[in-house]
């Protein structure tokens, strides 16, 4: 057959490998926190002083901008999850509807996208956790909290979290999953102490100039001002929801703990992040906000609350890893679908009796998270994750389009509600988004998919499942 017509069907996504069959044991408060776990982190804790550099006190409309493009693609990414229940998200749903070579260039661009997210939450985590540091006494090297590109030699703490959490989702679906649900808990907790202190600080003054830098996106130096150059590096602060989808191959019941696990999580952050912006702007002028790397501790020290202010770094050193664990999840889910559809090497694919995950596959991630997080910065990685993540949301939503058309009466136990608004919000909403990241960073994505394309043809079209049947 030849590669352009190299299509999955309906049916055949559920045929598995015995040896590489992934155990149903996740439930939908697993989902759920797996999503929150994702969604809320170094986006708030940490990038919500990088957005309020960008764009003033429109930052809080950069907030609303990308959660509502990031809603409409999790109304799709529900559907198609439900609909195909199997490991692989964006990249199982393309091969069913696009065909193998447009499912390649998703994969690879999820590859991209999951790997340096982790990379980001590690780079955020390390400035928390040298915060920290620095308030019980301990004089950590500032040279080993940061790579080469922001003053460092190497971010010791983003490498050892990384390999940690690697370590620990090898252990076990489940177990990991349990672990997440209790750091989600702390994670929200401590948002929670930040909102009751912050807001009797609220000065209505802090929002002038609301907008400095303007409403549209600026290129100034390498890097986009103005509010929808905010919202095109804050969007990083809403995915994660989409890992949910990552784990459809393991949940026990993917009809109902789906929906559940990504339009819940999706609906609880969005209220989170808009009162925690709210209150971080209200109570202290952006510039300030801008210049510090754990904004959200930064604030309550300056409001007189030391003990609140350790308090957040503890509760960002103990739960961010949670952002960490949902995308090194699902990082390690699609290398492992790529390599089980022998687009990868399918010894890759092999499932330990064990533990019932792909150990091989989640320390290898591990390992690759943990060289990018030690040498490059935050900002830089994060812009491009979005790239990567704004292309995925665009296939999903073409690929809920494609089926309707296709398959109109396959199965749909969740059918998304005016199907064809949503996905042209998310496909025209993403596609802006992406035009407002910096030259560099667009670059950078082509060059990324240029290589994956190189590697299809020289190495995937030929080992790839279909092509050998």
């Amino acid at each position: 057959m030849a590669f352009w017509n190299r299509r999955k069907s309906l049916e055949s996504v559920s045929a598995r490998q015995s040896h590489s069959a992934l155990r149903p044991t996740l439930g939908w408060p697993h989902l759920m926190c797996l999503g929150i776990g994702g969604i809320v982190g170094t986006g708030i804790y940490t990038l919500i002083g990088v957005g309020a550099g960008l764009a003033g006190p429109a930052v809080i409309l950069s907030f609303v901008v990308a959660g509502l493009v990031c809603a409409c693609a999790a109304l799709a990414y529900t559907e198609m999850s439900t609909m195909m229940p199997m490991a692989g998200s964006a990249y199982t749903y393309s091969y069913v509807a696009l065909g193998e070579l447009p499912a390649w260039f998703v994969g690879w661009t999820l590859i991209l996208e999951y790997t340096v997210v982790c990379s980001v939450v590690a780079v955020g985590w390390s400035g928390y956790a040298g915060g920290f540091l620095r308030s019980v006494g301990v004089d950590f090297p500032e040279a080993l909290l940061a790579g080469p590109a922001a003053g460092g030699v190497i971010n010791v703490p983003a490498i050892v979290i990384a390999l940690a959490v690697a370590a620990l989702l090898a252990l076990g679906s489940r177990e990991s999953a349990t672990v997440n649900m209790i750091l989600v808990f702390v994670k929200l907790a401590a948002l929670a102490t930040f909102i009751a202190l912050a807001i009797p600080a609220f000065d209505a003054n802090n929002f002038e100039p609301f907008a400095p830098h303007g409403f549209g996106a600026k290129e100034i130096g390498d890097a986009k001002y103005g509010m929808m150059g905010a919202a095109a590096l804050i969007f990083f602060a809403f995915y994660g929801f989409d890992a949910v989808s990552t784990a459809a191959e393991e949940a026990k019941n993917p009809g109902r703990d789906l929906k559940i696990g990504i339009v819940g999580s999706m609906v609880a952050c969005t209220l989170i992040y808009m009162v925690v912006a709210a209150a971080a702007i209200g109570s202290t002028r952006t510039d300030v906000l801008a210049a510090s790397s754990e904004p959200l501790a930064m604030v309550l020290r300056g409001l007189e609350h030391p003990g609140a202010a350790r308090w957040i770094g503890i509760a960002a050193v103990v739960a961010l890893p949670t952002v960490i664990m949902a995308f090194m999840y699902g990082q390690s889910r699609i290398f492992f679908v790529m390599a089980r559809d022998g687009l990868l090497p399918e010894r890759l694919s092999a499932v330990s009796e064990s533990s019932g995950t792909p150990v091989l596959m989640t320390m290898v991630t591990g390992v690759i998270v943990a060289i990018i997080a030690g040498f490059l910065p935050l900002q830089r990685i994060a812009e491009v994750a979005n790239a990567g993540t704004l292309v995925a949301f665009i296939a999903v939503a073409i690929c809920m389009l494609v089926l309707r058309n296709k398959a109109p009466n396959a199965p749909r136990p969740f059918r998304t509600p005016a199907a064809t608004l949503v996905a042209l919000g998310a496909i025209i909403g993403c596609a802006y988004l992406f035009s407002s990241l910096p030259r560099v960073t667009i670059y950078t994505f082509l060059i990324w998919n240029a290589i994956g394309i190189a590697v299809y043809f020289i190495y995937a079209r030929h080992q790839s499942g279909l092509a050998r049947a």
